[in-house]
């Protein structure tokens, strides 16, 4: 099981440089870098220091603001400071878009089902869209300000996403940026459907010396994908992994090679539960049983730690091991994007980021959640 809860070391960073000692509850961009990366850890911070970096971010909006959230909670305390956020932002006539996903139709976990309330978002005095998850989920976590910066990441807008889970937060404030992102807003928007959208050419952008792509599923789905195996299987000194599946063929294919021929220094972090749910899922629909000895080898042939996080019930602390990383040299992939097939076909995001301080700081915390956890462990 998880050790118990402690505070999280510093947690941001940027492309110039290592970790700058700001809290999460900071605004992630106030510093003035383009870069921006806060990571999260169970029990490292409390919810109202994340909800304060959120609606600081929101606070700086003049004209608009697109945000799709799979989960989002504004009942709380800490999700009011949010929610305080969007009001007076409509106030001071900012236009507000709000996707998010509604009607998860099949059983629990992979990824966990949201607990957004249909009715409370609706209520909203902003314009809003629900996605039906039917059969592929809204699952991104962006928002875009003003069409010149994006916040973005793996992080619901939940008190547990806050306080409970290990997640990670960028933001980029750069226009060619912020317009790939408010492109596939657009194509959510106006579609309602998941399978209509994703379709922005990951094209490369330089940002204050840092190379960055924006990735989105589910028209790239498959060739990101194979991106991230490309960096993994070509990487000559690391690869840091933290996700809470792994079964994505091509990257699940060339993790086995580069465990085999040990090409580099290779550890990762998973969800444990949710792990054992896929090798019960893989054994019983037969579809996917060819993965299993692939998966079992990954796993028992480096050093993968695992979370056991509480399995989901409604009523239950929702504890998983939420962190979508990939760093493998000096190129990071980082978003709402399980390394899975089923992420491929969900409507995702992710920044490819190719710059050496945010690639040793993303290893640095994936290596941080690992030593919380014990080895991970396939069942028998």
């Amino acid at each position: 099981m998880a050790g118990p809860p402690r505070q999280a070391d510093d947690v941001s960073t940027g492309p110039q440089g290592g970790p700058t000692g700001l809290s999460p509850g900071i605004a992630p961009d106030v510093d003035g870098r383009p870069i921006h990366v806060v990571t999260l850890t169970d029990g490292g911070q409390r919810p109202a220091e994340v909800a304060r970096g959120i609606a600081a971010f929101l606070a700086r909006a003049e004209r608009t603001l697109d945000i799709a959230v799979y989960d989002v909670r504004f009942e709380t305390d800490a999700g009011a400071l949010v929610l305080a956020a969007l009001l007076a932002a409509v106030q001071r006539g900012v236009s507000i878009r709000l996707l998010y996903n509604v009607a998860h139709p099949g059983p629990i976990p992979v990824p966990p089902p949201p607990e957004t309330a249909p009715e409370a978002i609706e209520a909203l005095p902003v314009q809003t869209r629900g996605i039906a998850g039917v059969p592929d989920l809204m699952h991104h976590k962006f928002a875009v300000r003003d069409g010149e910066a994006v916040w973005t990441g793996s992080t619901n807008w939940t008190d547990d996403s806050w306080t409970r889970q290990e997640n990670v937060i960028a933001t980029v404030e750069a226009a060619p940026v912020a317009y790939a992102y408010t492109l596939a807003f657009d194509q959510l928007w106006e579609s309602g459907v998941v399978e209509r959208s994703g379709d922005v050419e990951p094209r490369p952008r330089e940002v204050d010396g840092a190379r960055v792509r924006a990735w989105f599923c589910p028209e790239y789905g498959e060739e990101l994908s194979h991106r991230i195996a490309k960096h993994v299987g070509k990487a000559k000194e690391r690869v840091r992994i933290a996700s809470p599946v792994l079964t994505s063929g091509p990257i699940l294919g060339t993790l086995v090679e580069v465990v085999r021929e040990r090409r580099c220094d290779l550890a990762g972090v998973v969800d444990d539960t949710q792990v054992d749910q896929v090798f019960h899922q893989w054994k019983t629909n037969g579809v996917s049983e060819w993965k299993i000895p692939l998966l079992r080898g990954v796993i028992e042939g480096a050093p993968w730690s695992g979370k056991a996080s509480t399995p989901w019930t409604p009523a239950s602390v929702h504890d998983f091991m939420h962190a979508k990383l990939v760093v493998a040299d000096d190129t990071s992939f980082l978003g709402s994007f399980n390394l899975s097939r089923s992420g491929e076909r969900n409507a995702e995001n992710v920044l490819e980021i190719r710059d050496r301080a945010v690639a040793d700081r993303l290893a640095r915390y994936v290596d941080e959640v690992r030593a919380r956890y014990p080895r991970a462990t396939p069942p028998g």
